[in-house]
């Protein structure tokens, strides 16, 4: 990779940039939102095939290559009803390479292929006559003990890794690693509390899942998120993730909460109690931060299981979601007329939606204490829209009202080199700002070292407000 990738291609300014992303790339990591399995670390055992590892549990290739109309059964991805996939991780790879023209362009292949060279010191360019030699190079790396998950940790320079889990998940990979030194308050490897699957009654299972949960009545259900939680922060939570469809909040009378709860419970859900349920939720989560200091953050906008046949095959998560326009401003009123100003409270404010940046995001976050701005996420973490986020919001928000890079990914071994683009990307627009005579060199070189390491942790309450 070039040394100069995705700095400034002006030369002066490009000088700057290249200042700046010394004070930021090597820093240690730090990851407080992502999708990690926490098994792969807890294990530690060697990580399989490299079509396993890099293709069969990105949606972001699968995706791209099911556009082509190439199936995911060819490339491994798992079938709900356990019906054939293809097993063969060099004939996935080699489907890969087959259709590597497919990625031009776009931050998969960038991020895919800063992981071979520098993940795993492959020189050799990806293309359909090096689909061999470039899976035997990584197959071999990975036979490596430097490659194990854990090692592998250690030479990213990660401080820290937030995983994803449900209130019906029991930690034992948490468990391990806190037993392993790795996890717990304060460890390497912590937990995330993401209820979304006991919170939206549109997910098939709704009622099963809240009785496993071992709530009868809406107070109790109550009751047993908030002992969830407390297992979560033992387990060294340090915020709450919310993916819901729409951004809306909504303070319901206890005794219609009451009721809605148990007609869902029923099987008697009305329309319109699905969204009137997750809006109300997401103020009982608020109030529950503000007992609890749990970090408050809210993904919505993406219309999940759009493509309803991929879901039948492949269920969840495997690239059949598309985002939506998404309303942020009346949409959490209700929440923020309750605790926005509250010094308890923190909420983290992702989106799908561009368009809300500057006419809403970044003005919630310039006028409300308890917003942040989320980094650009899923479908918006690009190089580009990494750049037009910057100048969308820093002259509302600040620099000091966004919350930092998060990867929010499942991937693993692209989790430095999406830090790197990212670093590199604000080395770019601080530059920008230092050549126009808007902002001193010394106070970008501070902010960038702000950007990429201080403010995650403070916002994520790692550490104290000046570190």
């Amino acid at each position: 990779m070039h040394e100069d990738q995705l700095l400034p291609a002006e030369p002066g300014v490009r000088a700057i940039a290249r200042e700046l992303y010394r004070h930021a790339k090597d820093l240690p990591l730090i990851s407080p939102h992502g999708h990690v399995d926490p098994a792969i670390l807890a294990d530690d055992r060697p990580f399989p095939d490299p079509a396993r590892l890099i293709v069969v549990p990105d949606h972001y290739v699968t995706r791209m290559l099911a556009s082509q109309g190439i199936p995911q059964t060819a490339l491994g991805v798992p079938t709900v009803d356990g019906s054939p996939t293809e097993t063969d991780g060099r004939a996935i790879w080699r489907l890969l390479a087959s259709n590597w023209h497919l990625f031009r362009g776009t931050p998969s292949r960038l991020w895919t292929e800063r992981v071979l060279h520098e993940v795993f010191g492959v020189p050799t360019a990806l293309r359909k006559e090096t689909a061999d030699e470039v899976y035997d190079a990584i197959a071999a790396r990975l036979a490596d003990p430097g490659f194990r998950p854990r090692a592998l940790f250690e030479r990213f320079n990660l401080e820290v890794l937030a995983t994803t889990e449900s209130p019906l998940d029991d930690l034992a990979a948490h468990a391990k690693l806190a037993a392993d030194g790795w996890g717990g308050p304060g460890g390497r490897v912590v937990t995330t509390f993401r209820p979304d699957d006991v919170v939206d009654l549109d997910w098939p299972g709704w009622a099963g899942r809240v009785e496993r949960l071992g709530a009868e009545t809406f107070a109790g259900f109550l009751d047993r998120l908030r002992e969830r939680r407390a297992a979560f922060i033992a387990a060294g939570a340090t915020s709450s993730d919310h993916g819901h469809p729409t951004a809306a909040t909504l303070a319901l009378p206890p005794d219609e909460a009451a009721a809605l709860f148990d007609r869902a419970r029923r099987g008697r859900a009305e329309p319109g109690d699905a969204e009137r349920f997750r809006a109300h939720m997401l103020v009982e989560f608020a109030r529950m931060s503000v007992d609890d200091g749990l970090v408050m953050q809210l993904h919505p906008g993406a219309v999940r299981n759009h493509d309803t046949a991929l879901h039948a095959r492949h269920g969840r998560d495997v690239g059949g979601d598309i985002p939506a326009p998404t309303e942020y401003v009346r949409a959490l009123k209700p929440l923020l007329d309750a605790f926005g100003t509250d010094p308890r409270f923190r909420i983290v404010l992702y989106t799908l939606d561009e368009t809300v940046f500057t006419r809403e995001l970044a003005p919630l976050a310039g006028g409300y204490p308890a917003v942040f701005l989320g980094a650009p996420w899923w479908f918006l973490d690009s190089p580009e829209g990494l750049r037009r986020y910057r100048e969308a919001v820093t002259e509302t928000a600040g620099f000091y009202n966004t919350a930092g890079f998060v990867d929010d990914t499942r991937a693993f071994c692209s989790i430095p080199v999406r830090h790197d683009v990212a670093r590199r990307v604000d080395a770019g627009f601080l530059a920008r700002l230092v050549a126009e005579h808007r902002l001193p060199l010394d106070e970008a070189a501070e902010t960038i070292a702000d950007l990429a390491y201080h403010l995650p942790k403070r916002v994520y309450q790692r550490t104290g407000a000046n570190s």
